[in-house]
């Protein structure tokens, strides 16, 4: 399982968000600085969890950024599909999305992916902002 950039960037910076929970927006450069991300990649990064729901945005002089929820009602799972979708893209196993296999019954390597795909969801998702 490879992380992107994005999902590694996208959960640190609402991470950030989570630990100033109850402060008021947080400015995009606050976060890049805290961070130690460009701003730049925030702009493009922030904007994919306001269009999941995850944070709020205001404009203007005390404008940012603000989680949409209390930390501990979003799980870690739900940021990463938000910022890249399937978590693991494992096409014989991924839900509705799996793809008929004429080994499916006989595949050894099925019940790996199987086994794998169960727990990193189970982590991912038994995982809140509030626990980072």
């Amino acid at each position: 399982m490879k992380i992107s950039a994005k999902e590694h960037y996208g959960l640190r910076a609402i991470a950030e968000l989570a630990g100033r929970f109850g402060q008021g927006p947080v400015p995009v450069s606050a976060v890049a600085t805290a961070q130690g991300i460009s701003e730049d990649y925030l702009e493009q990064v922030l904007p994919v969890l306001r269009d999941a729901g995850l944070v709020h945005s205001t404009r203007g002089a005390h404008g940012g950024y603000v989680l949409a929820r209390q930390p501990d009602q979003i799980s870690v799972g739900e940021v990463m599909r938000a910022l890249d979708g399937e978590i693991l893209p494992i096409r014989c196993v991924s839900g509705e999305d799996a793809l008929p296999c004429d080994r499916g019954g006989t595949c050894a390597s099925r019940t790996v992916w199987e086994a794998i795909s169960a727990r990193v969801l189970d982590a991912l998702e038994g995982m809140t902002l509030a626990d980072l």
